[in-house]
């Protein structure tokens, strides 16, 4: 029997052998949710200019500022800079405006009446000094790093490319990825079921799994039990995709061909099995060219767990993604666990008033039991232990 491995020597096997897919060059309107594969500097200061931060007048200030000012201008945003020569006038301005050479004081409108060609203050309102001035290179100045490879696209990290003019960006390239479930007793999500059938779900799951995180390249097969058919299909999805998701044929019963199937084609086992419940049959190798194989055992909920646990972070980090923290709550209820294995639990995330994230497991009943998952958030996972893991114990939690 194939000896068990631990969690950590499985995570680190992965991230030992698991492949780059290189990067690629794409518009920025595309990159949302892609992962940069370039360090970013400040094109210029930013702001570029002293900024106007809100509309109104833009006045030289002094300890003896007078009450009113005459209109000697307007700046608006996006004009070239005017100057104020004259001290005891004032120069219209609105926000983002460049600040007029000659005035160190913005003072909004809201605190202004005007009156023909002039503004006054409003009773009982003192400007200072540099106020509502947004000044240059008070951001950043140019050459600042502001961005660093491993970094996903979100939103700042997309303003922040646009406002230094590129508008092109090198992100990790999107491996193709097939996902393949094996047996005869699956049939497809409109089919009607026979005697003994059930309908696919753990590729759906699996490619939502993955698709939510940035993979759109993700293809769906199904192989029946049978040798030949699985060593060919097997063989030609090897050619045609980067990345292979296998659910089901893995663990060790007369009819798991897959292992076996990898082996003739040429694939090396990294490893198979790890110690944990559920998803212990698990299997990964690397294929003659390079290939990503994870082969996942064929219950919903273990193929489930090691797709979010193994799979999808695997294939984040060969995009060139920053691993981030591990995410960690507290439990809400005590919780068995195995003296030989870790345990995946799956959990209701809350924040209580405290604002602490507390987890409500909500254990399956078994590893073919997925019926209440939409109702959890993921999994936590508890180490292995002759008793239970007590109410208010802190353990690592990952997301469906």
């Amino acid at each position: 029997m194939t000896e068990l491995i631990s969690i950590a020597e499985a995570e680190s096997l992965i991230a030992e052998h698991m492949p780059s897919f290189g990067c690629e060059r794409i518009t920025l309107e595309r990159a949302a949710g892609r992962i940069l594969r370039q360090a970013v500097h400040a094109e210029h200061d930013h702001p570029p200019f002293d900024r106007v931060m809100m509309d109104g007048i833009a006045v030289s200030w002094s300890a003896s500022l007078p009450r009113e000012f005459t209109i000697a201008g307007a700046q608006m945003a996006g004009m070239s800079m005017r100057t104020l020569a004259d001290a005891t006038g004032c120069i219209e301005v609105t926000t983002g405006a460049v600040l007029p050479a000659g005035c160190d004081c913005v003072i909004p409108v809201e605190q202004l009446r005007r009156e023909a060609a002039h503004y006054q203050l409003i009773d009982g309102y003192q400007p200072s000094r540099g106020q509502f001035i947004h000044t240059r290179g008070s951001d950043c100045v140019a050459g600042t790093l502001l961005l660093e490879a491993g970094m996903r696209i979100g939103a700042p990290e997309a303003a922040l490319l646009a406002a230094n003019g590129l508008a092109t960006v090198d992100v990790g390239k999107t491996p193709s990825i097939v996902i393949v479930s094996t047996g005869d007793e699956l049939v497809d999500v409109g089919s009607s079921l026979g005697e003994g059938q059930i309908r696919r779900s753990n590729d759906m799951a699996i490619a939502t799994a993955l698709r939510l995180h940035g993979f759109d390249r993700v293809a769906l097969e199904h192989i029946a039990d049978d040798v030949a058919a699985t060593q060919d299909r097997l063989g030609r999805l090897l050619g045609e995709h980067d990345v292979l998701i296998l659910s089901g044929g893995v663990s060790m019963g007369q009819r798991d061909y897959v292992p076996a199937a990898l082996d003739a084609l040429g694939v090396r086992c990294v490893f198979h099995r790890i110690a944990q419940r559920p998803g212990k049959p698990m299997w990964f190798g690397i294929g003659p060219r390079q290939q990503a194989v994870f082969a996942l055992p064929g219950n919903p909920m273990s193929a489930l767990v090691c797709a979010i646990r193994y799979v999808r972070s695997a294939l984040l980090v060969s995009l060139g993604m920053t691993p981030a923290p591990t995410e960690v709550v507290r439990l809400e209820a005590d919780v068995d666990t195995n003296p030989m294995l870790t345990c995946f639990v799956p959990a209701h995330v809350q924040t209580d008033a405290h604002g602490r994230s507390m987890a409500k497991p909500v254990p399956a009943r078994t590893s073919g039991d997925f019926s209440a998952l939409p109702h959890t958030h993921g999994v936590v996972q508890l180490p292995p232990g002759n008793d239970r893991v007590p109410a208010g114990t802190v353990v690592e939690f990952y997301r469906w």
